[in-house]
């Protein structure tokens, strides 16, 4: 198996890039502030007895360790994610570690599967960037087992998580290059309409679908509020090479925006999510 490929694609630019050292850096913020929904996933994969798991879009791999973690000696834990830096520094956790879960660096869209080689398939906001969805989740298909679980948290709309949104919307009157957002296109929110998730998942040959809005209050220190608005989404994609006054001008004007979410000394805001389940049909 090919656990190295490589995709041409403007995701795969991204999350090589900037974005991918970004989370990189905030490895251990970012895993603090999306750890309940790790403990979410890994529940679930306890109680369904799974004994090969999927991991689509692990990135740094703090939810695949996790899972290795549970796991009875005799199951394995496999993560894959287009961006090579942030499956290096996975890989260089389970090592340290001393788990032994498989990392993969290919896009899941594409990459060439083992046909029906997993019993649970699971993604912690790790499968809104494919550029074409129906192909993404039909090839996660052929991957999976008859009756095989997929589990995925996503993100719901903006309008449901003003939070994510209050950097860039403060600084757009400062910054007017701020990426916009693309509502159907690659993304944080590409799976925000359940009723299009419904069908890409339906097109894509999965049934039993269930979408259930889950609603998680996530905290983190404030002290690392400004590296969390300054390194990440739109925002964090821009301003580095802004000069030094202006920066210091959105800075300052983008924290002020954060008040809102500060409780003394820690940040705390509701992600307001998709559970999303499927089965895998019975071949035919």
């Amino acid at each position: 198996m090919n656990t190295d490929g490589k995709s041409e694609n403007e995701q795969a630019a991204i999350w090589n890039g900037v974005s991918g050292c970004a989370w990189i850096d905030l490895q251990e913020l970012l895993d603090q502030v999306l750890r309940p929904f790790e403990d979410l996933l890994v529940e679930s994969v306890v109680a369904a007895s799974a004994s090969s798991v999927l991991d689509v879009g692990c990135g740094t791999g703090g939810t695949t360790l996790a899972v290795a973690r549970s796991l009875a000696a005799t199951s394995h834990c496999t993560g894959i994610d287009i961006s090579q830096p942030m499956i290096a520094l996975a890989r260089a956790r389970a090592e340290k570690e001393r788990l032994r879960p498989g990392f993969i660096v290919d896009d899941a869209q594409s990459h060439v599967f083992e046909p029906a080689s997993f019993d649970m398939i699971i993604s912690r906001f790790g499968v809104m960037f494919f550029d074409d969805t129906v192909r993404a989740f039909a090839n996660l298909r052929s991957a999976a087992r008859t009756d095989a679980r997929l589990l995925l948290i996503v993100w719901r709309g903006a309008a449901d998580n003003p939070f994510m949104t209050t950097a860039e919307r403060a600084a757009a009157s400062l910054l007017p290059n701020v990426p916009p957002r693309q509502p159907d296109g690659p993304g944080q929110f590409a799976l925000a309409d359940q009723s299009r998730v419904r069908d890409i998942l339906m097109k894509s040959g999965w049934t039993g679908i269930e979408i259930k809005p889950i609603d998680v209050v996530c905290t983190f220190p404030e002290q690392q509020l400004v590296a969390y608005f300054t390194r990440l989404g739109p925002l964090g994609r821009i301003l580095e090479p802004v000069e030094d006054k202006t920066r210091r001008h959105v800075i300052a004007t983008v924290r002020a925006a954060f008040d809102p979410y500060v409780h003394g000394d820690e940040v705390r805001f509701v992600a307001a999510c998709w559970s999303v389940s499927a089965r895998a049909p019975q071949a035919r």
